[in-house]
């Protein structure tokens, strides 16, 4: 069993305070350094895990989900009717993607969602949520002022188009389907999958932009 010693672990801390930066970021970076320098932390174990929520849990997840859909009607058709057993076929499920809900954007409706009692989120396939996301003001807003909050992402949606608010919860959370931008017929998955951004399979975003993401 390991010694607890009170006193160098206060000296231990005492250390960490004094030779931490100020800016948040090099906070962290200097405090993996020293957690590292003492045996604490493996680096590799660091970045493997960085790796895995920005390059693989991370909404690139979701993007594949949303191409897919886009160019395999069938699978379309099983994500509508059952996301969970659909996402599974791509090795994606998880334990907050177990109960869960497409819902897709139509020339008629727009689909938003919130968790308005929390921060309910599908993290296996769209990564960290956002910070905004988790903020009272728009889970408090994003149902009484749904348009409002949209046009603070940028994004003006006309009168005759329908808005449609999911609450998410433990038990139930959702998926944006966004549509597909006109001019990407030619599109492979995996280009589709790469003009699919997050916000878009939130609701903050609608209209999918081709040369945003480098392709014209």
């Amino acid at each position: 069993m390991t010694n607890y010693d009170a006193n160098k672990v206060a000296q231990i801390h005492r250390q960490l305070h004094s030779r931490l930066p100020a800016d948040p970021a090099l906070r962290v970076r200097a405090l993996e350094s020293i957690l590292v320098e003492k045996g604490l932390v493996n680096p590799q174990s660091v970045d493997a895990w960085v790796e895995v929520y920005q390059e693989h849990i991370g909404p690139k997840r979701g993007a594949h989900i949303v191409a897919r859909a886009w160019t395999d009607p069938a699978y379309k058709t099983r994500l509508m009717t059952n996301a969970p057993a659909a996402i599974d076929e791509l090795g994606y499920l998880g334990r907050a993607t177990g109960h869960l809900k497409v819902v897709e954007n139509t020339d008629a409706i727009h689909n938003l969602v919130v968790c308005t009692l929390c921060s309910c989120y599908p993290f296996s396939i769209l990564g960290i949520a956002p910070a905004w996301y988790k903020a009272a003001a728009y889970r408090s807003r994003a149902v009484r002022d749904p348009r409002g909050v949209l046009e603070e992402f940028g994004v003006e949606i006309n009168l005759d188009v329908e808005i449609r608010v999911w609450d998410s919860t433990a038990e139930l959370r959702y998926l944006v389907l966004p549509q597909r931008p006109a001019g990407s017929e030619a599109f492979d998955e995996a280009a589709l999958a790469n003009i699919v951004t997050r916000n878009s399979m939130i609701g903050t975003d609608r209209a999918l932009r081709l040369s945003s993401h480098g392709i014209d």
